[in-house]
């Protein structure tokens, strides 16, 4: 029962990629932890087993949703490599605050984090495009935030990504596909870092590796890749409005439960 959840859920996860730029996290993270804490694993540890789990399943469904964007010919390699280097450097600082974070705490700050996406996207707030392209020292900036904002989320950063590059002038579509490229080096450096802030944990299950819980990485990747090209070709042919308020209600919902 516990596979075919984590096959759904990566089938969800991998066209809400390739969709909407958003690496699948925020649908993820909650409901890992809502499954990891009906097999009774311990507090101290699901959440960031479940955040470590998201960032590691994520680097299957960006592989897929970044070729399908690349094969639109959609991806700002020159952004994405200058991001990347804040990002590698940020995700490895959001890994670590969150081995700080007691579990419930994170937990209400993720909920937290899901309820204001949830608002942004039902709302349809879009930045505009009021500034020019970044250089640069301000494209590594912002991907040291994202990156650590990323890694304490479990997301693959594309709720954050698609509107700073939006909001930089760069036209929606290619912020799709660019910041589906910078969910890869996110989702790679944060599980690792999760990996080895988990290390040797005595409250862990079996079949953990750190923080990354093997049996639900199995499972979501299986999917996910597949579904994740699937999203991608679905954001090149429809107009997501009707999707993204659904998805909005979704997190919002996801998001209170943490609070309940």
């Amino acid at each position: 029962m516990e596979l075919l959840l984590y096959l759904v859920l990566g089938s969800a996860a991998g066209v809400l990629a390739g969709l909407f730029g958003v690496g699948g996290g925020l649908i993820i993270v909650p409901v890992l932890v809502l499954s990891f804490t009906s097999q009774g694993m311990a507090t101290e540890v699901l959440t960031h087993l479940a955040v470590g789990t998201s960032l590691a399943t994520i680097v299957f469904t960006s592989i897929n949703s970044l070729l399908e964007h690349h094969r639109k010919g959609a991806v700002r390699w020159p952004l994405f490599r200058w991001l990347t280097l804040g990002i590698l450097l940020g995700a490895a600082l959001g890994a670590m605050t969150a081995a700080l974070i007691q579990g419930p705490l994170l937990q209400k700050i993720i909920g937290t984090f899901a309820i204001v996406v949830a608002a942004q996207l039902s709302l349809d707030l879009k930045p505009k495009a009021s500034r020019g392209v970044p250089g640069k020292p301000t494209l590594t900036v912002a991907g040291g935030v994202i990156g650590w904002a990323s890694a304490i989320f479990g997301i693959g950063g594309g709720s954050l990504t698609v509107p700073f590059l939006v909001w930089r002038s760069v036209p929606i579509q290619q912020a799709v596909a660019t910041s589906a490229a910078c969910g890869l080096p996110i989702a790679i450096a944060g599980a690792l870092s999760f990996m080895f802030t988990g290390w040797g944990n005595p409250n862990l299950p079996p079949w953990s590796v750190g923080f990354v819980y093997l049996p639900a990485l199995l499972g979501i990747a299986t999917t996910s890749m597949f579904f994740a090209r699937f999203g991608a070709r679905l954001a090149h042919r429809l107009s997501p409005l009707l999707l993204k308020r659904l998805f909005a209600l979704l997190l919002f919902s996801v998001g209170l439960s943490f609070f309940i």
